[in-house]
């Protein structure tokens, strides 16, 4: 679960050049043999009508590995969801299943990227815009394989490609890194919707929003149209925010514990009976603190009501979703085919790269007229006339 504006992020550090959050655990680095098993499609029948066809092999020899930020490959969100999307891919080009990697430490980004070169992976997915320094470097260095980064938007290199520690971004990243593509999501528009939901779902016109870092350019964004969508709604809304920390520390995505411990503090001092997260791992505390408050949730990236499952999924309303898993199969079937273009490929409404989770168990509470807002919403995004964020700080943190 396992992203303020372009400006402050890029400030974070080179490895930031912005853009969506992630959480976990270490494992170990890359094998030769996948880290998954195949897919169950991939398995024969039990009583097949007729011999297998040779068509049943795999039809690719691309190699595909998967470097997530820290956390952990199981964190219900950002890592899991883009790992999947990387298996879906897989199974579509018929590939080996892929395998992954995660992270102890942002200081192991650049050589667990550097074992998939090593044992001669074709494609190589890293997951946030924590790697994007070390991504960029290796795509420079490797321009034979072909690098997808999640989150890694816009991409500032100089003039030979290198990624620039000056921000001047002189450089194209489309022409100069051909085989280097990153995908990024319209988050405030995701955001917007769950807002949209809180408004209609709240009974004391007071609603919240915990995020994980200030330095989040992706979560900041979320938490803006979640308020903006909120206000389209009910403009007298109450609609608080707090950040768990400054830094990218584990506090900020990857301890829940510390995220529940958070949540029960802000939700004293705030009273809402909504509460939308957007912390990774952490935010999964932040869920399960609501939970037990007796109010609503709001899950993130995914659809968080059936990634977390029951019970700890019973007071989760809906999620905004960026479809991570959609996004990363369409990546790998495109470089297959020839079709993925280098650079910024942006998933937003107009190609329903965002959406707003069902409400599941929580649909009798709500009547025709929320997804009709919901609607009426997605169609304006998708018509490029509905405003979901700031105009000047869009991602932008202001205390």
């Amino acid at each position: 679960m396992r992203t303020r504006s372009l400006g402050l992020t890029l400030v974070a550090g080179l490895s930031i050049f912005v853009a969506a959050c992630t959480s976990g655990a270490a494992t170990t680095a890359p094998s030769v043999e996948p880290s998954v098993a195949p897919s169950e499609s991939a398995a024969p029948s039990v009583e097949p009508s007729v011999a297998p066809s040779e068509s049943a092999a795999p039809q690719s020899d691309l190699k595909i590995g998967v470097v997530t930020d820290i956390g952990t490959l199981n964190d219900k969100g950002f890592n899991e969801y883009s790992f999947k999307g990387a298996e879906d891919g897989a199974a579509a080009i018929g590939a080996a299943a892929p395998s992954s990697t995660v992270p102890k430490d942002a200081s192991e980004y650049g050589a667990d990227i550097q074992t998939f070169v090593g044992q001669g992976y074709n494609i190589i997915v890293t997951v946030g815009f924590n790697l994007t320094g070390d991504a960029v470097k290796a795509a420079k260095a490797n321009p034979s394989i072909h690098f997808v980064g999640v989150d890694q938007s816009p991409v500032c290199v100089d003039e030979q490609g290198n990624p620039d520690a000056t921000f001047a971004c002189k450089g194209d990243a489309k022409t100069l890194l051909p085989n280097y593509t990153s995908l990024y999501f319209a988050e405030d528009q995701a955001g917007y919707l769950a807002g949209i939901v809180a408004a209609y779902a709240t009974k004391n016109n007071s609603i919240g929003a915990i995020g994980g870092t200030t330095l989040c350019a992706p979560c900041v964004r979320y938490i803006q149209g979640y308020e903006l969508g909120a206000k389209s709604i009910k403009a007298d809304i109450k609609v608080s925010s707090a950040y768990v920390t400054n830094d990218f520390s584990a506090a900020a995505f990857n301890d829940p514990a510390g995220g529940k411990a958070f949540a029960q503090t802000f939700i004293t001092a705030h009273n809402p009976d909504v509460l939308f997260q957007v912390a990774g791992k952490t935010g999964n505390g932040v869920l399960e603190a609501a939970c037990a408050a007796n109010i609503y949730g709001i899950g993130v990236d995914v659809d968080q009501f059936v990634s977390i499952g029951a019970p700890n999924n019973k007071c989760i309303i809906t999620s905004a979703e960026k479809r991570l898993e959609s996004a990363v199969k369409q990546a790998i079937v495109g470089i297959s085919d020839g079709t993925l273009a280098a650079g910024d490929v942006l998933f937003d409404a107009k190609n329903d790269g965002i959406g707003a989770s069902p409400f599941h168990d929580s649909a009798s509470m709500f009547g025709p007229e929320v997804q009709t807002a919901l609607d009426t919403a997605l169609a304006a995004m998708k018509a490029g006339t509905l405003k979901t964020c700031p105009d000047t700080d869009c991602g932008v943190y202001k205390p």
